[in-house]
């Protein structure tokens, strides 16, 4: 297991005005809609959302750094926690030619507006009860998942990602001051898991994850 960042730099291309999120619209409402995962989530206002999720290549960096650090081949097959509309999936396929992919979501809504070349390789359902053998895959990620799901849930989805992975790499939110910790609150709509690294260690820890990880801090 070990500390790996992929990811900080896509993060940090994106300006944000905490307060002005937390003013500009109830937060409350902000979260019940941005909780359903549906449109309002993906496609609609960015006060609820991602205001339009669309494929622009921004994961195609992340995707070469993936392939070469873990050695991915044409035959590997990768699995994606949270895929989301896929388009980290795609730009694997298009990275290593020949690589087999499966991602998972609980958004209908996503999954049918996908990447066309992806779409038939993706499955509704929780990162807490992934339908698939022991090892199955040679490559498990997780980008900006976990951190939406219960603690119970968490422990589930933690072990199942170390149950059908051969290695594994998730990325979740973190904070390492109040500032952080006040930020990440006022820019978040789904987050249920509010840990600091340290906290996150401890449920790898207990859960037995042997993968690799990084955290996103709203500096």
């Amino acid at each position: 297991m070990a500390y790996i960042d992929f990811i900080t730099t896509i993060h940090k291309k994106t300006k944000r005005d905490y307060l002005g999120r937390v003013n500009e619209y109830p937060k409350a409402e902000a979260a019940k809609l941005a909780k359903k995962f549906d449109w309002d989530y993906w496609d609609g206002d960015r006060k609820v959302g991602y205001g339009g999720f669309n494929y622009d290549g921004r994961w195609k960096t992340v995707a070469k750094e993936l392939a070469s650090h873990y050695k991915l081949k044409n035959g590997d097959k990768v699995l994606d926690v949270g895929c989301g509309k896929a388009f980290l999936l795609y730009d694997l396929m298009q990275e290593v030619p020949g690589l087999e992919v499966c991602g998972v979501d609980i958004s209908k809504y996503a999954i049918e507006h996908a990447k066309e070349e992806v779409r038939s390789s993706l499955i509704c359902t929780g990162a807490h009860e992934l339908p698939f053998s022991d090892h199955s895959f040679d490559l498990v990620i997780s980008i900006n998942t976990l951190h939406n799901l219960y603690c119970y849930e968490l422990d589930k989805a933690l072990r199942e990602m170390e149950r059908v992975g051969k290695q594994k790499y998730l990325v979740v939110e973190s904070y390492r001051n109040e500032e952080e910790k006040a930020n990440l609150l006022y820019w978040q709509l789904t987050c249920e898991c509010f840990y600091t690294p340290g906290e996150w260690e401890w449920w790898f820890q207990q859960t037995h994850y042997s993968g690799d990880y990084s955290f996103i801090y709203f500096e």
